[in-house]
């Protein structure tokens, strides 16, 4: 924050850099007068958003404008973090209406909208600028996504980290080393480890989702068959439900993970339904694989009648 000069024209630019945004000691210092904001604010020029941060003009905020306000209103030693740090880097939707920040080396007041996290200190290396704001590296979202969120929502996070290239297996080991205490760690180096096993080839992931479909009795779909020019895993043809066994490590490389997310959407938006299971789950969670399937086949029935 800095000074932008003097009256309504500094106001003025101050929220244009801002993203609509102004703080208290920003209108201070270009000469309103405490009384002066209150008349701001009883004629609508400015808008309470948190305690100390007004939104100029009008109450509808800008794009990030939110996740600013949090910052100027915790105005140091604060970084957006956890699912509002994954949606800044793409990797998942943030809770609505809330923004998360971590607060280093100070306690702060609960407020409605805004989630902090308390940490002693926090490495330079896991602090990145993303849109123009200070947020955790992705590797380090990561780590504060597994202590708040469970495995599944986590696992998806990072696949998603790995298709868009922002971290590596090596600098989230780095990160983690950095904060071993930190309560993620056990969850995520869990889903590291299982990426690892069980080993499985192609033919016995199909194996076993042949077992699982006998066994669960569901309708027999086509394996290994032909679905507009793709090869896919399992088909339930009338249903329009298609099961595919693999996954980032499955393949072992990117290229492959990213021509299946191709394959996917042109499938979904062809009308299908594709759900995608790892080995991991085959073995682990075999019947909440199977209600998956047999859901989605319901659905279609259902939608069919």
């Amino acid at each position: 924050m800095r000074s932008e000069g003097t009256g309504e024209w500094a106001l003025a630019r101050a929220a244009a850099r801002q993203r609509g945004l102004v703080h208290h000691s920003q209108l201070r210092a270009a000469g309103f007068s405490r009384r002066a904001i209150a008349r701001l604010v009883a004629r609508g020029a400015l808008h309470p958003v948190l305690p100390r941060v007004y939104a100029v003009g009008h109450p509808a905020l800008a794009p990030l404008a939110a996740e600013l306000a949090a910052l100027l209103h915790l105005e140091h030693d604060a970084v957006i973090s956890h699912w509002s740090g994954a949606m800044l880097w793409a990797l998942g939707a943030g809770e609505p209406g809330i923004v998360q920040a971590t607060v280093i080396g100070r306690d702060t007041v609960p407020r409605p909208g805004l989630r902090t996290y308390r940490v002693p200190d926090l490495d330079p290396r896991d602090v990145r600028l993303r849109h123009g704001l200070p947020v955790t590296a992705p590797a380090r979202t990561l780590i504060d996504l597994a202590a708040v969120r469970s495995a599944d929502q986590v696992e998806r996070a990072l696949n998603e980290a790995r298709v868009l290239k922002l971290v590596t297996d090596a600098e989230l080991q780095a990160a983690m080393d950095r904060c071993p205490l930190r309560s993620g760690i056990a969850t995520l180096r869990a889903i590291l480890a299982a990426e690892r096993g069980p080993a499985m080839t192609r033919s016995a992931a199909e194996r076993r989702l042949k077992n699982l479909v006998q066994q669960a009795e569901l309708p027999w779909p086509r394996f290994n068959t032909t679905l507009r020019r793709f090869e896919v895993d399992a088909l339930w043809a009338e249903q329009h439900v298609v099961v595919e066994v693999d996954g980032y490590r499955f393949h072992g490389h990117r290229s492959a993970f990213e021509r299946d997310r191709r394959r996917d959407q042109a499938l979904v938006a062809a009308g299908y339904t594709v759900i995608r299971v790892t080995a991991r789950q085959l073995v682990d969670e075999p019947v909440a694989v199977a209600v998956r399937i047999a859901q989605a086949l319901a659905r279609a029935e259902h939608t069919a009648a």
